[in-house]
């Protein structure tokens, strides 16, 4: 790990976090709650809980990437931000007791979430939840590093499925199909952001050994499956909407998710390669937020 000859800034900590991924955890809150709403059982007490367990779980995912990527050397060589661990700007326990505390808050607070709703039966896909946040590059064989597709599907499965019918659930214990489709929209957008993230590492991660699914399928391939995932995403939201919504909301949604896109798949054309792959995954976290704000406000004005 190379020093640095400066102190650890809030700036540092900030980039440490990733805030980028952050709509990930925040958007299939969102549309839990429109949900919800649109279910006629909005707890608003239980969304921010909702929103809080989601928001320190990515957190806590993130810290725990950059502790373990740090201390294997993966991140020696990456091209992307600054990483804490890797920089040698803070030590690795400090980063570690930072992952742990984040994913204590998330358990804490979903226990008091299962408290007041009365829903027990989620306590065991919340602990598998941050079970796989750690063992994603944490363990002594991370499945991270394996490319098999589980840190793929987890993605999905955790800040797609079950953020989004979780956070309805405990409000009003309904799923419907629509709900699923958004959920699943919504999560394929997440492993969308996963693969961009891959996609730009792909040199270092091939150099340590880190076999990502992006670095099995190599950078061409990887980048149409990134495109596909965007597209399939946006569209099962749109299928997600209400049949009862003005005809307006419907081609101004349309028109939206189009743009974006477009405008995704050009950030993610084979010529931008490494950190020219930033503005990308900045770009996705915008329109995970965005996608999330457009279906829950068509679920809350159905």
């Amino acid at each position: 790990m190379s020093e640095l000859n400066r102190q650890v800034s809030l700036q540092d900590w900030l980039e440490g976090a990733r805030l980028r991924t952050l709509p990930a955890a925040v958007a299939p809150v969102l549309i839990g709650i429109g949900a919800a709403d649109r279910l006629g059982g909005l707890h608003w007490g239980l969304s921010v809980l909702a929103l809080l367990v989601a928001l320190a779980l990515q957190i806590g995912v993130n810290f725990s990437n950059d502790y373990s990527d740090g201390i294997r050397g993966t991140d020696d060589a990456r091209s992307g931000p600054l990483r804490l661990t890797a920089s040698g700007l803070v030590s690795p326990k400090t980063v570690l007791f930072v992952a742990l505390a984040c994913f204590a808050f998330a358990g804490l607070t979903g226990l008091v979430i299962l408290f007041i709703s009365g829903q027990w039966v989620l306590l065991l896909p919340g602990v598998l939840a941050v079970v796989a946040a750690w063992f994603y590059t944490g363990g002594k064989t991370p499945y991270g590093y394996a490319g098999v597709g589980l840190s793929e599907l987890f993605v999905f499965v955790f800040f797609g499925l079950m953020a989004t019918v979780g956070t309805t659930w405990v409000q009003v214990q309904q799923a419907p199909l629509w709900l699923w489709l958004a959920a699943s929209g919504v999560g394929f957008l997440s492993v969308a952001l996963l693969f961009i993230n891959n996609i730009r590492d792909i040199p270092t991660d091939s150099q340590v050994g880190k076999r990502t699914v992006a670095v099995r399928l190599g950078d061409r391939v990887s980048r149409l499956v990134c495109q596909g995932l965007i597209g399939a995403g946006l569209l099962l939201g749109l299928l997600s909407l209400p049949l009862s919504l003005p005809l307006a909301f419907y081609w101004v949604s349309f028109l939206l998710f189009g743009s974006v896109f477009i405008l995704l798949v050009q950030n993610t054309l084979p010529s931008i390669v490494g950190a020219g792959l930033l503005p990308a995954l900045r770009n996705l976290g915008v329109t995970t937020l965005l996608f999330g704000f457009v279906i829950s406000l068509g679920y809350f004005l159905s």
